[in-house]
């Protein structure tokens, strides 16, 4: 069954207690848990304080590092309640080195790409990550609109896993709703990650039902 992980980025802040909640009961598998560091994105978001907030939720959380020098803080979100912990490749010169920390810390290992990152990225790290993240937006601001060429990369990575006999999960961010939703698992994505959509949406368990196809 396709994975929905609600983006906390697009919360309500006043109420996050209650919003996570609301997700949770709503039948959401993951929480998405962005972190920025205003240098790798135009954007500065959450820390570990709030991730340990938010960490007894009843949802695992997949922390993923918008950030340079990743390697700085795994441990630290680790510590906070992180269940998947995702780099960009993008933002570490060290690629192994951080798959190979996220494990050892007991997190799954995840690796993220820009849109226009190739998916080449990973081949030689295959088999040292759990998960693979396709962005589908430019990571920094939640609301935007899927960068539609992106689709056929999520093929591309689902592709490669497939011929290398890997079960990693392919995660999709950026610009999913109910419509986008299907083009994507139908591309191979396992999970999505929903955002402004899925909060703003009138019946949050009936647009996870409608992702899911």
């Amino acid at each position: 069954m396709i994975k929905i992980a609600p983006s906390l980025l697009a919360a309500d802040y006043k109420r996050l207690g209650d919003e996570v909640r609301r997700m949770a009961e709503a039948g959401a598998d993951y929480l998405h848990f962005d972190v920025m560091d205003g240098s790798f994105v135009p954007n500065i978001s959450f820390g570990p304080d709030v991730l340990r907030q938010v960490s007894d939720c009843g949802l695992p959380v997949d922390a993923h590092l918008m950030i340079v020098n990743p390697e700085k803080y795994i441990d630290t979100f680790a510590a906070a309640g992180a269940r998947i912990i995702t780099v960009h490749a993008e933002a570490t010169v060290h690629l192994h080195r951080a798959l190979q920390q996220i494990r050892a810390a007991g997190c799954l290992a995840g690796v993220a790409m820009n849109p226009a990152t190739s998916p080449e990225c990973l081949r030689y790290v295959l088999g040292d990550f759990d998960l693979a993240l396709v962005m589908t937006v430019n990571p920094g601001y939640g609301g935007q609109k899927l960068i539609p060429a992106c689709i056929d990369k999520v093929a591309e990575v689902r592709g490669m896993l497939d011929r290398a006999g890997l079960e990693a999960i392919v995660e999709v961010d950026g610009g999913v709703n109910e419509q986008t939703a299907q083009k994507l698992t139908a591309a191979g994505a396992d999970m999505l990650v929903a955002g402004s959509a899925l909060y703003g949406a009138p019946d949050a368990a009936a647009f996870m039902r409608a992702a899911r196809g």
